[in-house]
């Protein structure tokens, strides 16, 4: 019991230190207004930014232009995992610089709106 208590504890440490790893992260590339190429350290991933979702009939492109002037490559971000779809990272994005969630400030700017998940 003492061993199986042991392996739970070191597995759950190893989860919490891998999530700090990713909790930080610098941006490569803004692809889209709401999907990121991040990297730490030597891996780089597409982060989905969750809880955001374009206006019916918009195709992005002002909202992806803003965020590549909020975003520009090597800015410093916090995630916040929610999931995962299709292979890519759905996270709450945050500049370690602002504080500010990213799918709050698009939506500010009147790029879009809250997913329903998020808003309440």
């Amino acid at each position: 019991m003492r061993s199986l208590l042991t392996t739970v504890l070191a597995l759950v440490l190893s989860l919490l230190v891998g999530a700090v790893q990713v909790a930080a992260a610098e941006v490569l590339q803004v692809r889209s207004a709401s999907l990121l190429q991040v990297g730490d350290q030597n891996r780089s991933y597409g982060v989905q930014l969750a809880c955001f979702g374009l206006a019916a009939g918009d195709d992005g492109a002002a909202a992806t232009t803003w965020l590549r002037r909020q975003l520009p490559r090597h800015t410093r971000v916090n995630l916040r995992p929610m999931g995962v779809d299709g292979g890519v990272l759905m996270a709450r994005v945050q500049r370690l610089d602002q504080g500010t969630d990213l799918a709050n400030d698009l939506v500010a700017a009147g790029f879009g709106q809250l997913t329903p998940e998020c808003s309440a």
